[in-house]
């Protein structure tokens, strides 16, 4: 035995030992940029889940940015505040990033995407991927072009007790033959309070939260306890400057979940009608009441949402309803019951997992959806396992780029009175000049669109 030979021999014998500690995991060096409600609720489940420091964050409102550092001081391992940033572009350029997360309003998904993979990190990205349909095609082209792994925020792919569904009742094809599915929402979100135009707060940057979108008037309504009136309260989400409106927000979702449960890609047909039909002295631009039909080859998928009257079904105001014809299929973010044909009780149902026990931060939690946890901790394993692996995740960018422009050719349909015939070649609506040059939405001075 040679003397490199022996110090080897002795360095394996020592660590198996225990004389010799092995080297700590690394942390992930990880960044938000969106510092609200969902940012925290995504950035505190991946620091339950992995190793990681949180070294930046990045917000327009000064008070939200500085109150998520302190949060964040609190539940990561070091007990350091990460550096803030009310700039994302500042944030970037260290290139220090292992991971940055994006949960801006949907007006500001696509830029700072793209510019984080450009500056090396792998990104999770919350859903609609984009406003428009190109800026999602740029999204999925800059993740390819830098080989660098995106999750998008749908979880219902990471839902545990959907995973269940998936496995015992639609695998094992006891729905049969599914000819048909139904997404809704019967949610009263529709922001209607016509509050009056104010001056932004001093700590908050509106020129810059606006960023490529038109510039509106300031006019969000107070909070319910008289704290200031702030855009990302909900108040953007009733626009469609900033995204679109609830077949954009809820849609997506569970759209996204059929697709997956079922294995379907892109539509070939989109057509949609509604508009505002009841609550008209509302500023809110959004409709109202919107149904629309996404045709897969396999089957169509129907929409259907109202922001007022009750719902079809109380216990599933917002889900999806698959119907085979051996069987039904009910889901919700809360459960999923199983029904055979001419059976009025479910012989297979499934409830959402609460983990208290493991993660007991959940309980006291500020806006967490204690529900949800679970999944977004799921989906954040997801990601990991797909950048070590260099797999592609559960959610990857492609998945959220097509639910995303299948609900934003919904509302093209609506607000043209036509169908569309999308060709997922090409990335174009075919024979319709005036459809595809509503793919690509005008950017507000001083800000430039993502090229395809």
């Amino acid at each position: 035995m040679n003397r490199r030979q022996f110090l080897g021999t002795s360095a394996t014998l020592a660590t198996a030992s225990g004389l010799f500690a092995a080297p700590a995991e690394k942390p992930l060096r990880v960044g938000l940029i969106g510092c609200g409600w969902y940012g925290k609720c995504d950035l505190l489940r991946l620091i339950q889940v992995a190793p990681v420091e949180v070294v930046s964050l990045c917000d327009v409102d000064k008070n939200m940015l500085a109150g998520a550092a302190d949060i964040v001081a609190g539940r990561q391992k070091s007990g350091k505040k990460p550096r803030m940033f009310a700039d994302y572009r500042e944030m970037l350029k260290e290139k220090d990033l292992d991971i940055a997360l994006i949960a801006t309003p949907d007006h500001w998904h696509a830029l700072p995407m793209i510019a984080a993979v450009e500056a090396g990190a792998d990104v999770y990205v919350q859903k609609p991927i984009s406003v428009d349909v190109l800026e999602g095609k740029a999204m999925l082209d800059a993740a390819r072009k830098h080989k660098r792994t995106v999750q998008v925020g749908t979880q219902r792919r990471s839902t545990p007790h959907l995973i269940e569904a998936r496995d015992r009742v639609v695998k094992p094809s006891l729905l049969g033959k599914i000819g048909m599915a139904e997404v809704y929402c019967y949610y009263h979100m529709r922001g209607n309070l016509n509050s009056p135009v104010s001056k932004p707060p001093a700590f908050l940057d509106f020129e810059a939260w606006t960023g490529p979108a038109p510039l509106r008037p300031y006019d969000p309504a107070p909070g319910p306890n008289g704290e200031p009136a702030l855009p990302h309260r909900g108040w953007w989400r009733s626009f469609t400057e900033y995204g679109n409106g609830i077949v954009g927000d809820m849609c997506i979702h569970m759209l996204d979940m059929v697709r997956w449960m079922c294995g379907l890609g892109w539509p070939t047909r989109v057509s949609s009608s509604g508009g505002i039909l009841v609550q008209k002295e509302s500023k809110a631009n959004i409709s109202d009441t919107q149904t629309a039909t996404f045709d897969f080859p396999e089957f169509p998928v129907v929409w259907n949402h109202r922001t007022y009257g009750a719902s079809a079904d109380p216990e599933y105001p917002w889900g999806a309803t698959i119907y085979g014809d051996k069987g039904t299929l009910k889901l919700s973010v809360n459960k999923y019951e199983f029904f055979p044909l001419y059976q009025p009780k479910p012989t297979l149902s499934g409830k959402a997992l609460f983990e208290y026990e493991q993660y007991p931060e959940d309980k006291d939690e500020k806006d967490l959806e204690r529900h949800v946890a679970s999944a977004i901790r799921v989906h954040m394993r997801d990601l990991l396992k797909a950048r070590e692996e260099g797999s592609k995740p559960v959610a990857d960018i492609e998945q959220g780029y097509i639910s995303t422009a299948s609900c934003i050719l919904a509302n093209l349909s609506m607000k043209l009175g036509r169908s569309l015939t999308w060709d997922a070649a090409k990335h174009q609506v075919v024979n319709d000049p005036e459809a595809n040059k509503l793919l690509k939405r005008p950017y507000r001075a001083g800000w430039e669109h993502p090229a395809v």
